[in-house]
């Protein structure tokens, strides 16, 4: 799933200089929603296996707060 969705990352930066800019731009926003499903699955995994939300929000590059009210009342 990843290593599929990294593929259609990288098919879509590589469009950049081509293809048509609207089917580009749906395509991006597919890989954008995608990939926010897949983050919230991750979050949830990484709580209930113990991990702290300092933990979950440094591996995401933000502040615990944030972490917590984007996932924290799922």
């Amino acid at each position: 799933m990843v290593d599929g969705m990294t593929n259609d990352i990288r098919t879509a930066l590589g469009a950049v200089d081509g293809g048509e800019p609207l089917a580009q731009l749906r395509e991006i926003a597919r890989l954008r929603a995608e990939l926010a499903r897949v983050e919230e699955a991750q979050v949830r995994r990484a709580r209930l296996t113990g991990h702290s939300w300092v933990a979950v929000a440094d591996a995401l590059g933000v502040s615990k707060q944030a972490a917590h009210k984007k996932y924290g009342r799922r």
